[in-house]
């Protein structure tokens, strides 16, 4: 039987900024556009988390019961340890998404926007089909495409679009700003991992890529939305704040190129979440200002 601290990690705390930056952005620039609403963003920030991690339980349930969890570097997986049954993990996604639903129910509800119910489902189906079902997404390099999409993209401008009824050309740069650093996210946990997902048959971004030409990567998405921040200082001066962060992306980008593995980008991988979620509330402070 998983013990409490045990349920905890498998949530994976550290992948929860992907779900925290994309509503502060939309949000701010929601009040860019002079329609930013409280209620309505902390909807949005349950819906997130609630479906983030329904994802790291679902992730955790599909790979343990095809046994590419066996032998990780990464943080306990709950089914591939034998700490918790595989259906009680299966539940727990469950759970997660039905929050999460409930959450997007009540966030369309007071928006009237009942369209959106529609990409709600289909976040919800995505989240499942990264790892699970007969043909998971996430084991032909298309992980990323997702997060993308879903942690940066539909996150952010849903936000946005939820409190001002439209969006702005700045959503949109913030959006893809976002999606970037959540592919960062993804990318630096897959290349930990590409010895073992290479013998468990797992095909990702960073497997197809190789080594090297992953860690180039890497080194682009954590830098280049920085610079796309900054960007959106045309549509408020103060959203230049976010080359503050730099700095602390210059630093995460070397260490990668310079070769840390193993649990050395156990540390990277931390600071890539913490990095997001200072973009994310830097930059949705600087276009709320």
């Amino acid at each position: 039987m998983a013990t409490t601290a045990e349920w905890v990690e498998g949530a994976r705390l550290r992948t929860l900024p992907a779900a925290i930056a994309p509503v502060a952005v939309g949000t701010g620039a929601a009040a860019e556009m002079g329609s930013a609403h409280v209620g309505r963003a902390l909807l949005a920030a349950g819906v997130a988390l609630a479906l983030q991690v329904g994802v790291n339980y679902a992730n955790d349930y599909s790979d343990g019961v095809r046994g590419t969890d066996v032998d990780r570097v990464g943080p306990m997986r709950l089914t591939a340890s034998g700490a918790a049954r595989p259906g009680q993990v299966r539940t727990a996604a469950f759970a997660a998404f039905g929050v999460a639903a409930l959450l997007g129910l009540a966030l369309v509800a007071v928006s009237g926007h009942w369209w959106l119910l529609a990409v709600g489902a289909v976040a919800v189906g995505a989240a499942w089909t990264y790892t699970g079902g007969r043909k998971p997404y996430g084991y032909r390099g298309l992980g990323e495409v997702g997060v993308f999409v879903f942690f940066g993209l539909v996150a952010t401008l849903g936000t946005t679009y939820t409190q001002a009824d439209g969006v702005s050309w700045a959503a949109v740069v913030g959006a893809v700003a976002i999606g970037l650093l959540a592919c960062a996210l993804l990318m630096v946990n897959n290349l930990r991992d590409i010895p073992t997902d290479v013998v468990a048959g797992k095909r990702t971004l960073a497997v197809r890529l190789g080594d090297h030409r992953a860690r180039r990567v890497y080194a682009v998405l954590v830098t280049l939305p920085i610079a796309l921040g900054a960007i959106c200082a045309f549509a408020s001066p103060w959203a230049a704040l976010v080359l503050l962060l730099g700095l602390p992306a210059g630093v995460l980008a070397a260490t990668v190129l310079l070769g840390a593995r193993g649990v050395l980008l156990k540390p990277v991988l931390a600071g890539t979440g913490l990095l997001e979620l200072a973009f994310g509330l830097v930059l949705g402070l600087g276009l709320a200002i």
